[in-house]
């Protein structure tokens, strides 16, 4: 997929575990997790910005376009 969810980056530079994270946020930890792992095939506007809220990061530090995994998905 070329959307690449870097989650898991961001906690780890805020030292936050998801448990945390998503009692912040008010999501359940298996709704997090599938976001984390880049499972997801969409995300709230309300979501992100709790997320940004809490991290203190801009959504662009979370969510990030792969042109060469997009390559990969549409080439024969």
């Amino acid at each position: 997929m070329p959307i690449i969810i870097n989650l898991d980056v961001m906690l780890a530079r805020r030292k936050m575990r998801s448990n945390e994270l998503a009692e912040k946020i008010g999501m359940t930890t298996a709704n997090l997790s599938i976001l984390k792992t880049g499972k997801a095939k969409a995300i709230r506007l309300s979501t992100l910005q709790a997320i940004c809220q809490v991290l203190n990061c801009q959504p662009g530090d979370i969510i990030e376009y792969s042109q060469e995994a997009d390559f990969k998905t549409i080439s024969p």
